[in-house]
């Protein structure tokens, strides 16, 4: 067993490495960029080195750095964790002509799974299953309108190189092709410098399910399967194991493709096959077909340790350090139930806009798993995925697991920015979710009601009006025991998304209160910690910091306290200025200052936190001025383009006057 590895990464992964390596007893050496320095995984090593400043690709991509840290501190081996360099077959060679050993596959079964088409060949070769389709190396456009139609409308186009979801258009009709075939490959260069395609037949009712492989370079086996069919814009949301509906028969014959996969390229160590399966008349065991294989750890893993009470971690290292496999496939066990939920700051009614921010303030539920990278008080950078945690829960059947999760999501805590934990208990607690009547085009078809903002009850308000004048700790100067002679009155003024409220508070006790709003009235004490509301005990949390005010209860609201004799201004020129929503990286700039555009035009493309947001025109108008450039970093606010006034606007301005 090595006596010091060091994790080419940083967040959850590389604390969830560290923690498994703590526990074998091997010293673990962390990476870090500028933006790191202060971070959990760099406070969890043993051992930490700086290697560039906060841009991925002058820090964590850069392999020779991270193999110069690892000599310099005496490791003798790197886990890649996902993301980042770990599907790299030039990494992995550099990593080995240094000495050292690579926790992962070898950069041969990396790289013959690197491109789509060459590994449906493969697949194909190997008695995989896959999805009827054309994986030729002829991409001339007539040529592959051609293959379409062969394959028989609707169809996908995908990029050979792609991931993600970019360099992917679906095509319902031979009129359309041409169209989203140049949609896919532009944006397939601009991902991954590779503008070739493949075409598919597009499966009308998709799950995606993946099977867990492991190898030891020459034998593989499976640890079951994953539905990971909850996704948006082909990003996995909440995933689970086992599959619903799945039997016997068919775990059994999407295991042994698995394993085939696996064995096909003498693959070593932990990686995900994953299959697209037609659940439009149930799961059958000649209805999956082979879609990619995923080279590393997978961010869903968990859910396969918390059904087999397998460390897949600690498997990696002693299979990379020389040992055998742990246990044969008969020896490997499949119980109960597991979820796991991704917990992101995105702004979700805002279209899930990734968020920056300070955690002021961070809570987990007990009973759950978390795998997270940051604590209170850390920042989610624009830098880096603005992951918080996954939340993992387990239970003996899937619905103990789902009542679980779904309670877990409940008592989460995360104030300072906006997140999606609201979105993830309304799936959670989905019919069709929790009836297993899952697809890939779930959310998309229910997003509208998902994404609803969950709007503050008389109840929360209530909590609110304490925390504004803090008394959600209780009245300073008055111990217990004592009374007053009467019930000393406060008003507490605070705000919602904008929309104001006010509440006259009585103090009747040390921890007893009185709360009128314009449209309630709530009797409220603190008992050993606990808010009682009219009598009856409740699981709500108030918190304060500084202008804000957050109270957990069921779902997290946040209050501003914003002073009363401040008015505020107008913002955004009255709709005139397109500005940015988030620091970043401008794209490309389509307006230019004359131009006439209409509704729904792209005016700019900002790229942030791994995704591309297209900023649209809100109305059709003439642009004034161009205020930016493609290439130029931004902050959040930066004015981006201006556009001509709405004379409607100006002359209904104008009659109000």
């Amino acid at each position: 067993m090595f006596k010091k590895i060091l994790i080419a990464n940083r967040g959850e992964i590389a604390c969830r490495v560290m923690q498994t390596a703590r526990a074998m007893g091997v010293g673990t050496v962390a990476v870090y960029s500028d933006a790191d320095a202060g971070a959990k995984h760099v406070a969890m090593a043993d051992e930490a080195v700086r290697i560039g400043p906060p841009a991925p690709a002058q820090s964590y991509l850069r392999g020779d750095a991270i193999i110069d840290a690892a000599r310099a501190t005496g490791a003798q081996a790197i886990h890649p964790g996902y993301g980042f360099l770990s599907e790299n077959p030039e990494f992995v060679e550099a990593v080995e002509a240094a000495g050292l050993v690579f926790i992962g596959p070898s950069a041969g079964a990396i790289r013959a799974m690197g491109l789509k088409d060459a590994a449906k060949k493969l697949m194909a070769a190997a008695g995989v299953p896959v999805v009827p389709g054309y994986h030729g190396e002829d991409q001339e456009p007539g040529h592959l309108k051609v293959e379409a139609a062969a394959v028989g409308y609707p169809v996908l186009i995908k990029a050979v190189a792609g991931g993600g979801g970019k360099g992917m258009r679906r095509v319902d009709v031979p009129g359309e092709f041409m169209n989203a075939l140049e949609a896919a490959r532009a944006e397939a260069l601009g991902a991954f410098g590779n503008d070739a395609v493949l075409i598919e037949k597009y499966v009308e009712e998709p799950r995606h399910i993946e099977v867990q492989v492991f190898g030891d370079g020459t034998h593989a086996v499976h640890l079951y399967e994953r539905d990971c069919s909850l996704q948006r814009r082909h990003q996995k949301v909440i995933e689970e194991a086992p599959a619903p509906g799945m039997t016997a028969e068919i775990r059994a014959a999407m295991g042994q493709a698995g394993v085939r996969a696996a064995e096909a390229i003498g693959y070593e160590g932990a990686g995900t096959v994953e299959f697209i399966v037609d659940g439009s008349t149930g799961l059958r065991p000649d209805g999956f077909w082979f879609m990619e294989m995923n080279t590393r750890l997978q961010v869903e893993h968990p859910v396969t340790e918390a059904v087999t009470g397998v460390d897949l971690v600690e498997w990696q290292l002693r299979v990379a350090s020389g040992e055998p496999l742990p246990m044969t496939q008969a020896e490997i066990p499949l119980k109960g139930h597991a979820f796991e939920a991704r917990l992101y700051a995105e702004d979700v009614p805002k279209g899930f806009l990734p968020a920056t921010g300070t955690l002021t303030h961070l809570a987990f539920a007990p009973g759950a798993r978390v795998d997270s990278g940051v604590r209170a008080g850390d920042t989610i950078s624009p830098h880096y995925d603005p992951m918080i945690a996954k939340l993992i829960t387990h239970g003996a059947t899937r619905a103990e697991a789902l009542v679980r999760m779904e309670r877990a999501l409940a008592e989460t805590q995360v104030a300072g920015l906006v997140t999606n934990l609201a979105f993830l208990r309304k799936l959670a607690a989905h019919r069709g979710f929790a009836a297993g009547d899952v697809d890939t085009g779930l959310i998309d078809r229910d997003v509208e009601m998902l994404s609803a903002e969950p709007v503050p009850c008389t109840r929360t308000r209530a909590l609110a009006a304490l925390g504004a004048l803090g008394l959600h700790q209780g009245v300073p100067g008055i111990a217990p025991g004592f009374a007053l002679w009467a019930p000393v009155e406060h008003v507490a003024q605070f705000s919602w998304k904008g929309e104001q409220s006010a509440a006259r508070v009585s103090v009747t006790g040390p921890h007893d209160y009185e709360v009128v709003l314009e449209d309630g009235r709530h009797q409220l004490a603190s008992k050993g910690g606990t808010w009682l509301m009219d009598g009856a005990k409740t699981s709500a949390h108030v918190v304060r910091n500084g202008a804000v005010v957050s109270v957990f209860f069921g779902n997290g609201y946040h209050f501003d306290l914003a002073d009363p004799l401040d008015e505020g201004g107008e913002g955004s020129a009255g709709g005139n200025l397109i500005e940015a929503p988030m620091p970043g990286l401008v794209k490309a700039v389509f307006a230019r200052a004359g131009q006439a555009v209409v509704k729904g035009d792209r005016l700019a493309v900002l790229e942030a936190m791994k995704m591309e947001h297209v900023l649209v025109a809100a109305r059709d108008c003439t642009v004034a001025e161009v205020l930016v450039s493609a290439g130029a970093q931004v902050e959040a606010g930066a004015a981006l383009i201006r556009l001509e006034p709405d004379p409607e606007a100006a002359e209904a301005t104008e009659d109000a006057a």
